[in-house]
This record gives C-alpha cells, structure tokens and sequence, in this order.
C-alpha cells in the first residue's frame, strides 16, 4: 500500500511538472512585448518535390536565418515555426504548410495567435516581374500577381504588412508560366541565393531594430 501511494505521488508529481512545463512553453510567446515580436512569412510550398524552385525563395531564406541562429523548425499548425531573438527582438519564422494559394491562412493564424500587430509583419516571396538578384521592400501595396500574397491580404482583409519580394526573372515562353516558377533554380542562382538571403535577413532585423526606411535603403538594390 505505501508503495503504491508513491507512485502515485510520484506520477502525480511528474504529471504536474509536464502540465507546468506545457502552460510555459503556450505562454512563452506572452513573455517579450508584444511591440518586440515580430512574424516573419517565408513564402513556399512544403514537399521535396517543390525544394530549391523558384516558387520556394521564401521557405530557403528562412532556413537559412534559422540555420545561422541555430534554431530547429517545429511543425504546428499551419507550418512550420522557428523563433529568433535578436537584440531585444523576437522573430517568429514562418513557413505555411497551406500552399502558396493559401498562404493567408497561415499568416493570419500566426498573427492572432502571438498578437502581433500587422505592421510588424514581413513576407518574402518570389517575384518574376523583377530579375533574378533584385530585392524589392515595401511596407504596403498591391499582390503584384502573385498568388500568396493575394489570398494575405484578402485573408488579412488589409495590404498594411511588409512585403520583400525576391526577383526570379521571366524567361520563360508564352503559357509556360507555371512550369517555370516551380522549376529548379540554376546551379548559378544557387550559389548566388546565400548573399541574396543574408541581405534580406538583413533588411528584415534593420526594419525591426531601425526603421522601414533604412531598411529600404538597405535592401533595395540591384546586385
């Protein structure tokens, strides 16, 4: 009988520091200031048959940002997550697991549940009106064509977030649009995409740290 009841006050106990440590890690993103926190969508579409396209630039800056911080992505709901702190930031990586045509749905999710204000959100997608190597930053504006950021902001029912569009170019034939975007990039472009990312990321920490203006100044440029 004693026996038993430790092992009961032992698995009790257990069970009542695992529920503690869960309401911790839920209540985690409460603890930096809301006015600190920011969301960050990289725009893709989630399967190894779509890694390193064109239509993917969004997913492979983040990984790169979070494999230079040294944080792990964590499947959840709507994608996958990865947290960066940063001088007194925190970013909060995002990758849709919606597909590009829903990626308003994951945004949107995010964006509630860490209560972070629209101005403080940043997506960096694919853009093939721009050529390959030309970054362009705004903190407002029309979807341009492109698809994920449509459904954002009618999701979002607002363009008031930042956007950084990554140029892909357009060399593509009449009707060949699609086969284009979500084909490979180049061995060239490959090895020339780290530079690209590190200067978003870049822009993406100015904006935060410093202002959308420097943060313009900074990223839109032509390499």
């Amino acid at each position: 009988m004693a026996l038993a009841k430790f092992l009961c006050r032992l698995f009790c106990s257990h069970k009542e520091q695992q529920a503690a440590f869960e309401t911790k890690k839920e209540e985690a993103p409460q603890s930096v200031d809301v006015s600190m926190r920011y969301l960050v969508a990289g725009l893709g579409n989630i399967g190894p048959e779509y890694a390193q396209t064109r239509h993917n630039m969004g997913f492979m800056v983040l990984d790169q940002w979070a494999g230079d911080a040294d944080v792990v992505f964590k499947t959840e709901r709507y994608g996958d997550v990865a947290c960066v702190n940063f001088k007194g930031r925190q970013f909060w990586l995002l990758k849709p697991s919606t597909y590009m045509n829903l990626s308003g749905n994951a945004v949107r999710y995010w964006m509630n549940k860490l209560s972070i204000p629209i101005e403080q959100i940043v997506v960096i997608c694919d853009d093939l009106n721009l050529p390959f190597g030309t970054l362009r930053m705004k903190t407002r504006g029309s979807d341009g064509g492109h698809n994920g950021l449509k459904h954002i902001i009618a999701t979002l029912e607002s363009s008031e977030f930042t956007r950084i569009r990554m140029g892909i170019g357009n060399n593509f034939q009449h009707g060949e649009q699609i086969d284009f975007v979500l084909g490979k990039l180049s061995p060239e472009e490959l090895e020339t995409l780290p530079q690209l990312a590190k200067k978003v990321i870049g822009g993406v920490k100015t904006f935060a740290l410093d202002s959308a203006q420097r943060a313009m100044n900074t990223v839109n440029t032509k390499e």
